[in-house]
């Protein structure tokens, strides 16, 4: 579904060091089960902790932090839900399937769907002529001033962070993965369809063994904090100042990976949460590399290293940055586009 940079596309000569990433594509398995392991096992045991403190009477506020690491871990297995849809967590194509299926009714995520219109957003990043695909929705200074008031209080409503990280997710992952889009196709209708179907009798076997009530109150906070952390990573890796947009014929794909994608320099445990995906332009150089293998492929590749990063702190300021200026080439504020007008 999603390639890597090759000659034939980039519009700049290919440097000699793409070549070297090649090497990092191969899957582990050993590697992968273990990633499954250390994940899917404390995930279950902070489920269990949760549903128990919930029974015993506990205050809720228990309940909610361990909802935190809980959180974190989905946003790790919706990483190996990422890797499977670009075939690279595991080498064979079946146990990728079955992984992303599995691990996408953990996140309320329709695989083939997922995996679809994720391929289109790796074949369109930083395109201007192509976008509104597996991406976050970027308006252009000139197209936002041109707009009818209804469409800009829409985008000034979606690009609010109380709206992009509280109700973002909720939309995101409970409303609109349970419907097809309209142009999905059979496989991915059949994939939403499958994965409704796992959620309607996971909500069934809730409701005859611990109660609805209690699953509402483990799985809510859960799916609020890992989808928070989802979006805002989703977020920052294409929103950040210095990211590289362009038209259809001066699109570049190797500068939408250099430029476009940003590296996402986070403290270590929250890289491990977050499955290396902080390493997004190399991830967009080479979709095909599984998250275990990222980090060693940015080690030994010093045109890599060359990437300003994004920092924590430095992060911040993604969310103020709203409309994207062509002329001076870089993301503005509604601030500064209503100045400039």
């Amino acid at each position: 579904m999603s390639e890597s940079v090759s000659a034939e596309k980039v519009k700049t000569p290919l440097p000699a060091w793409i070549k070297a990433t090649k090497a990092y594509e191969q899957a582990d398995t050993r590697k992968a089960l273990w990633q499954l392991v250390n994940t899917l096992v404390p995930y279950a045991l902070l489920w269990y902790l949760m549903i128990r403190t919930i029974q015993l009477g506990y205050s809720y506020w228990l309940t909610l932090a361990l909802a935190v690491p809980a959180g974190g871990l989905l946003v790790r297995i919706f990483i190996f839900f990422h890797d499977a849809g670009h075939g690279s967590f595991f080498t064979s194509r079946t146990a990728n399937t079955l992984v992303g299926y599995l691990t996408g009714i953990l996140t309320f995520s329709a695989y083939e769907e997922w995996r679809h219109n994720h391929g289109v957003h790796h074949a369109t990043a930083g395109n201007l002529d192509r976008r509104g695909v597996g991406d976050v929705w970027t308006m252009t200074v000139a197209e936002y001033q041109s707009a009818p008031w209804q469409t800009r209080l829409a985008y000034r409503c979606l690009r609010h962070p109380a709206v992009l990280l509280i109700l973002g997710p909720l939309f995101s992952f409970l409303i609109k993965p349970r419907f097809p889009g309209k142009n999905s196709g059979p496989r991915q209708r059949l994939s939403i369809y499958l994965t409704d179907l796992a959620v309607a009798a996971i909500l069934v076997l809730a409701g005859l063994t611990i109660g609805l009530r209690t699953y509402v109150l483990v799985q809510l906070p859960i799916l609020m904090i890992g989808g928070a952390a989802g979006v805002w990573l989703f977020y920052v890796q294409h929103q950040f100042q210095g990211v590289y947009w362009a038209r259809q014929a001066e699109w570049d794909p190797l500068q939408a990976a250099l430029r476009g994608s940003s590296y996402y320099r986070l403290p270590k445990v929250l890289q491990w949460f977050s499955g290396n995906i902080g390493l997004h332009h190399l991830h967009h150089i080479r979709p095909r590399i599984p998250n275990y293998h990222l980090q060693a492929c940015y080690d030994a590749i010093p045109e890599l290293q060359a990437v300003t990063p994004l920092t924590l702190r430095t992060s911040l300021q993604s969310l103020w940055l709203n409309l994207y200026d062509e002329q001076q080439q870089r993301m503005v504020s509604f601030r500064a586009a209503r100045a400039q007008s």
